[in-house]
């Protein structure tokens, strides 16, 4: 009777004990390599200076769902059927899937944000028709911060779907004005004027070189452009600091800057 019973055992140890010690052995290694994965995830995610809130809760997401393949797979391994898991596993994320599909969209757009880097916390941008700088970036939406201090909350699927332009990215910006100058002017003197106080700036930089031309004869008068590189940092400062010393310059060389005038003619009927 004990020999019987060991037989069995025997039979069932040969039969299941492999695909036990190769299931123990699927998830415990299996369960070592999602963990550094994730791991290895988020230091990317630090490095890229994204939101802790959206770097853990992408860190949990990959974790589980790693696992679940990792535990899948053990099941497998055990010479257990997965193929019903996998069907209620797929009915339940489509039903989630579904109710949740907007909050989704949000979070998949902060997603392509993370890894394509439009912009980052502190850039300056203009999303969505909203001008100012980023403060945040979280799960579901993208907070900016506009010059007048007010908070607007942009969702990230809008960030995603509209243009994207960060003023921040480059160290260097150009700042551009055109300014008018009346027919009779000396055009020569107005040009020499508005390179050297360009040239005199300091915060301007050398290269690439100053530049003005004439752009337009207007119905007005003479257009010039004039063109300078700063750093970023500097931007507004030599934007106005220019526009102001332009001014002052005309006016010290008797150079007139024009304006639209309309003539009236009273008559009298007597």
């Amino acid at each position: 009777m004990l020999t019987k019973y060991t037989d069995a055992v025997v039979v069932y140890a040969s039969e299941y004990g492999l695909k036990i010690v190769a299931a123990v052995a699927i998830f415990y290694i299996g369960k070592i390599v999602v963990k550094r994965v994730t791991n290895v995830f988020k230091r990317l995610m630090n490095k890229a200076h994204v939101d802790d809130t959206l770097v853990k809760f992408l860190g949990n997401l990959i974790y589980f769902s790693l696992l679940i393949v990792v535990i899948l797979a053990s099941l497998n391994a055990l010479g257990v059927n997965t193929t019903s898991f996998l069907a209620v596993f797929g009915a339940a994320s489509l039903a989630v899937g579904l109710a949740l599909k907007d909050s989704l969209s949000n979070i998949g757009a902060a997603v392509i944000v993370i890894i394509f880097r439009p912009f980052d916390v502190g850039d300056a941008v203009d999303v969505a028709g909203v001008h100012g700088m980023v403060e945040e970036i979280n799960l579901f939406s993208t907070t900016i911060i506009t010059p007048d201090n007010k908070i607007v909350m942009i969702p990230n699927s809008a960030v995603i779907a509209s243009n994207i332009v960060n003023y921040s990215k480059k160290p260097t910006r150009r700042i551009e004005h055109k300014l008018l100058i009346d027919y009779g002017d000396n055009l020569k003197v107005a040009k020499d004027v508005l390179m050297k106080l360009m040239q005199d700036e300091e915060k301007v930089l050398a290269e690439p070189a100053p530049f003005v031309a004439v752009s337009e004869l207007g119905d007005n008068g003479v257009e010039l452009v004039l063109r300078v590189w700063v750093n970023n940092a500097d931007y507004w400062d030599v934007y106005f600091a220019i526009l102001e010393e332009a001014k002052l310059a005309f006016d010290e060389n008797k150079i007139s800057v024009p304006f639209p005038q309309m003539d009236v003619t009273i008559k009298n009927k007597n």
